[in-house]
């Protein structure tokens, strides 16, 4: 059974379910402003002998299926296309659509149904990261990241004795930091937006009064869910129903959250911050014993901030990848991976070799994360260092082309030398004079390899070719487990700050304070939304959840499609790996073949075999027919729904 492969160059070709294998030429990114020399690497180890196959690391609580559907090919349309977690959202952001609004109308639309269809991660009492490209030109990157209260303090998870209260910044009120959800998605319907907000919010108001039938995946979730939202009466009542979990194919009715959407949709983000919404969501959290106050909601602001870019050139390409800034992690350390693997021979995403190279160039992107991203706001991040072409140049250079490094051996480069303005591209900040001593960057490392996969990405072109690029979250799966008697759950983000700077952790390592506790300040993020173009025109957007992994998952998407030729879908359905530099382990997906684990090894990676590493929703524009091609991911049963 073959599917149909879009080749960038020479146009339809076939492939196996995996195809990963080109029978065009290799593409080079080069991602400077010239090109690099191709450099050819080293022939393998000789083969060793197998040892016994490690168990498999399942995590399925996030909705992640353990027998995907792998779709044969991407779902083709003339006009726009949707692609999220969820069929039902989709159909909101096609309702949309349809009655003429454009891709930013559908994507508030698809937003406020994931908080009704989706309620793991979908959310309004989370926050996230929207990135457009308007078919104007215009592009725009929305952070409406969850941000500390007023009273958060460096140390409030610090118990008397000094020891760390682990629980409080995971579960319950006092690990709820400051909303964002509806004030970005309200703004960004504002600036680009053509239908009224009552309009783009009916699908999720009628979702959540009328119900709708609970599917075997979010029965899945909710039970897995259970643990966390019995501890609070009303997500108890809410989602599990006063212990009555409901089953495959019962209707889920949630009026609470219908008459809250309702106020939203008439008094706008108002309502949310400053209305009777947000005075009862604060007085709430107060008597549950959180810090969360009607100041914080009322001082709360969406960040409107220039995307990164960075240019890449392939031998009949010139490609511009629009990413995401700080607080997110991801967009640096997907242009870094881009630039120093440009002028390496990749052949495929199940070739031993090309696997190296993309493992070793993750173990330093994500060794840079580690010691020098945080909030731009808060402290100055060496951003135009970290992207300039000659830095990732170097960090090339220190790569074993047929051994694995340690990650022990494996520092943070020096890119204070490449931080000149001269050397910056646009949208690119300022520097940071000193990157966070080793222990540090370590415990940050190993911290962030606990994080759950609970985040949800979608991705929307609509017929004009304007594009929008969205992830949010509610950080762990129903976020803090507490949910308000307005019918919504609120996050656990204050999680993703560091809880106990300047001591050790569990692993003997010093925790830092870039990421410390401040008042008003965002927590270093991993959500990447991204849009390539190509020739200056639309080619392909996608983003996914994952914690660290989403780094990983969507830079393989991008390689796959703009330096392998592959198929959108193949390229979605192609096994993953992931490495953030620590814990120094490999993480593989099942489908991986032995053959390519056993020649890593061999090269000596420490590989674990793990269940779903992301679930990339990506969209490609044909480059022959125009047409809009959704690539849903089948491991957390992603669909994708076009307009013809």
């Amino acid at each position: 059974m073959q599917s149909a492969r879009l080749d960038p160059t020479r146009g339809i070709t076939y492939s196996g379910k995996f195809p990963m294998r080109s029978r065009t030429p290799a593409i080079y990114v080069c991602l400077a402003l010239a090109p690099f020399i191709a450099v050819r690497s080293a022939a393998p180890p000789a083969p060793q002998q197998a040892p016994p196959p490690a168990p498999i690391e399942r995590e399925l609580s996030s909705g992640e299926t353990p027998h995907p559907q792998w779709p044969a090919g991407p779902v083709r349309a003339k006009q726009a296309m949707v692609v999220s977690d969820e069929r039902l959202a989709c159909e909101a952001g096609i309702d949309i659509l349809k009655q003429g609004g454009n891709a930013v109308d559908a994507a508030v639309a698809v937003g406020f149904a994931l908080a009704v269809v989706l309620p793991n991660a979908g959310n309004i009492g989370g926050g996230g990261f929207m990135l457009v490209r308007m078919a104007d030109g215009r592009d725009t990157f929305f952070d409406y990241r969850e941000t500390a209260p007023g009273a958060a303090t460096r140390d409030m998870y610090i118990r008397p004795d000094g020891s760390l209260d682990t629980e409080a910044s995971q579960v319950g009120p006092r690990s709820v930091a400051i909303p964002g959800t509806v004030a970005g998605l309200v703004l960004a319907l504002q600036k680009f937006g053509t239908m009224t907000l009552h309009q783009v919010m009916a699908p999720a108001i009628r979702l959540a009064e009328n119900g709708f039938p609970v599917s075997e995946k979010l029965a899945r979730i909710l039970t897995a869910g259970a643990p966390r939202l019995s501890k609070f009466p009303i997500s108890k009542r809410i989602f599990l129903r006063d212990g009555a979990p409901y089953a495959p194919g019962e209707i889920f009715r949630q009026p609470d959250l219908a008459r809250t959407l309702r106020r939203i949709a008439a008094g706008g983000a108002e309502e949310f911050y400053r209305g009777g919404t947000g005075r009862h969501l604060a007085s709430e959290v107060r008597k549950m014993g959180g810090i969360l106050t009607s100041k914080d909601l009322e001082k709360y602001t969406v960040k409107v901030r220039d995307p990164l870019r960075a240019l890449s050139a392939t031998p009949s390409d010139q490609w511009e990848v629009i990413t995401a800034p700080p607080p997110s992690s991801g967009g640096v350390a997907l242009i870094g991976a881009l630039q120093i693997l440009g002028p390496i021979d990749l052949k495929s995403v199940e070739d031993p070799q090309s696997v190296h190279w993309i493992v070793e160039t993750m173990r330093r992107v994500f060794a840079d994360r580690a010691a020098y991203l945080a909030d731009a706001d808060f402290g100055d991040v060496p951003v135009r260092g970290l992207t300039d072409p000659r830095y990732n140049a170097e960090r090339r250079a220190k790569i074993d082309a047929r051994r694995a490094s340690r990650s022990a051996d494996v520092h943070a480069g020096d890119p204070a030398r490449f931080s000149s303005p001269a050397a910056s591209m646009r949208g690119l900040g300022r520097e940071q004079e000193k990157a966070l001593d080793e222990e540090e960057a370590t415990a940050r490392s190993l911290r962030d390899a606990a994080h759950s996969n609970d985040t949800t990405h979608f991705s929307i072109v609509d017929a004009a070719g304007n594009a929008v690029s969205n992830t949010y979250t509610l950080n762990d799966s129903f976020g803090s487990g507490v949910a308000v008697s307005d019918g919504f759950l609120l996050n656990d983000t204050m999680d993703d700050f560091t809880a106990q700077p300047g001591v050790a952790n569990g692993f003997g390592l010093v925790q830092s304070d870039a990421n410390s506790i401040q008042p008003g300040k965002r927590p270093v993020s991993s959500m990447t939304p991204v849009i390539l173009l190509r020739g200056g025109k639309l080619s392909f957007l996608a983003g996914s959840p994952g914690g660290p992994r989403i780094i990983s998952a969507t830079l393989l998407t991008v390689l796959s499609w703009m330096r392998l030729g592959m198929d959108p879908q193949a390229a979605i359905n192609a096994p993953r790996f992931h490495h953030q530099w620590m814990p120094d382990i490999l993480y593989v997906e099942e489908t991986l073949p032995e053959a390519v684990i056993r020649d890593l090894e061999a090269r000596g990676h420490i590989v674990k075999v793990r269940t779903w590493i992301g679930e990339v929703e990506a969209i490609v524009i044909d480059p022959v027919t125009g047409e809009r091609l959704g690539a849903p991911d089948a491991r957390r049963e992603g669909v994708a729904i076009g307009l013809p």
